[in-house]
């Protein structure tokens, strides 16, 4: 492994909690409820297609203009709750692993789907650990097309094939895959497949 890609949500640190309360909210307003089940269907997904999902969810038609007015005010909310984030919120042993990458010369990449990575990544406090950040706002393809974890891969100046992606969805799992890239699956409740390696969390992987 010359690089890796790690996923933010569910890797890094859990800010779908926030991302679902958000988007309850939003559900709420329409006059739906929207369930955790149901917001399972938005792991690994863009923005615009969890919408999507969500109005799915709840049977209701919306124009262009007003989807992008409903995903807008759903990211302002997220953001607004993002403000109260910090290191205390990393996954176990997530801070810990990136500095023991950092050591050996391994050369690292955040690959998420998100477009408030940077500033999750600010937050807490490790975006000096990143030496490449993809994220939604320099990628136009949702996982699992590989676009992100190539972009990745580009930025680290490393062949895809010399580089492990660390993802805790299918869809991310499918992805790194379609790159070429090895994937080790951040798996708590046993349930993904086709990864190279499992782990409960970034820890498990510490010397």
């Amino acid at each position: 492994m010359k690089g890796a890609i790690f996923d933010l949500d569910g890797v890094i640190v859990d800010t779908a909690k926030y991302h679902y309360l958000a988007w309850k909210e939003l559900a709420a307003e329409l006059g739906f409820e929207f369930k955790e089940s149901d917001n399972e269907r938005l792991k690994g997904v863009s923005r615009m297609r969890s919408l999507e999902i969500l109005l799915e969810v709840g049977g209701i038609d919306a124009t262009e203009e007003e989807k992008q007015v409903m995903a807008e005010k759903k990211n302002n909310r997220y953001v607004e709750m993002l403000q109260s984030l910090d290191s205390s919120e990393l996954l176990e042993g997530a801070e810990a692993y990136l500095r023991q990458l950092k050591n050996d010369g391994v050369r690292i990449s955040l690959g998420s789907a998100s477009k408030n990575a940077p500033l999750i990544l600010d937050k807490l406090g490790i975006r000096d650990l990143f030496d490449a950040v993809v994220d939604g706002n320099s990628v136009s393809k949702a996982k699992p097309d590989p676009e992100v974890f190539l972009k990745g891969a580009e930025m680290l100046g490393l062949a895809p094939a010399d580089c492990v992606v660390f993802e805790d969805s299918q869809a991310g799992i499918e992805a790194a895959r379609n790159a070429g890239c090895g994937v080790i699956a951040i798996d708590v409740g046993g349930i993904l497949t086709d990864a190279d390696k499992y782990v409960k969390c970034l820890g498990d992987l510490l010397v």
